[in-house]
């Protein structure tokens, strides 16, 4: 039986707010007189200076290495994105984009490559140090001594008669039926297979014949 798609709520989220914040970019940069194409490219820069500050920063950390540069850029790049969602929501006309606004757009590209070309030159993090070397062993090292023991050997500990065997489980056909019912309801809701317990619970029988049932199942 294939195994339900569920959908991630998290990534879902994640969709719709960089949707949304990908065309606020693009909004403001076309107000600030960037048309055409140029408009949808500035999303992209900002989106992807965040990104590779972000990746950057975890590695340095990782590592155990300082990550001021990376933060500085990660800063950066959320202020210009946060910037642009705050500007479209109403509080600057976009048909009237002050001069700083249109020069700090302007000068963006210029701003994003120098962070990205520094991101992408950063020293990678020193490795893992590499082990120190294993001595030489001899090739001809000298025999051990030959040492005799004499040990009178211990008579074996008797075991224990093992217990007898519980009688074997009869269930029922129909039983069997109805819990592979259960199962597959079960799977094809979760997307898990069903545990014993929950086995146990929906038939109502014992536990031992619920672990019986669960192995004629799988």
């Amino acid at each position: 039986m294939t195994r339900s798609l569920r959908p991630d709520p998290v990534l879902i989220q994640a969709l719709i707010a960089g949707a949304l914040s990908f065309v606020h970019l693009h909004d403001l940069a076309e107000a600030a007189g960037q048309d055409g194409w140029k408009a949808w490219a500035y999303p992209f820069s900002v989106d992807l200076l965040l990104v590779a500050a972000w990746r950057r920063m975890r590695a340095l950390r990782a590592a155990g290495a300082e990550a001021h540069g990376a933060w500085f850029w990660f800063i950066i790049a959320l202020t210009a994105s946060l910037g642009a969602n705050i500007a479209t929501a109403g509080l600057l006309d976009m048909n009237h984009i002050p001069a700083v606004l249109r020069i700090i757009v302007a000068g963006w590209p210029a701003l994003a490559f120098l962070g990205g070309t520094l991101l992408a030159h950063t020293p990678a993090p020193a490795g893992t140090p590499e082990p120190a070397p294993v001595p030489a062993v001899s090739a001809d090292p000298e025999p051990a001594p030959d040492i005799t023991v004499d040990r009178t050997p211990e008579p074996a500990p008797e075991l224990p008669a093992p217990a007898p065997k519980a009688p074997a489980v009869q269930v029922p056909p129909a039983l069997i039926e109805l819990a592979r019912k259960i199962a597959d309801t079960h799977r094809a809701t979760t997307g898990a297979p069903i545990d014993t317990d929950t086995l146990r619970t929906r038939l109502n029988v014992p536990a031992q014949m619920a672990e019986v049932i669960a192995a004629q199942l799988t």
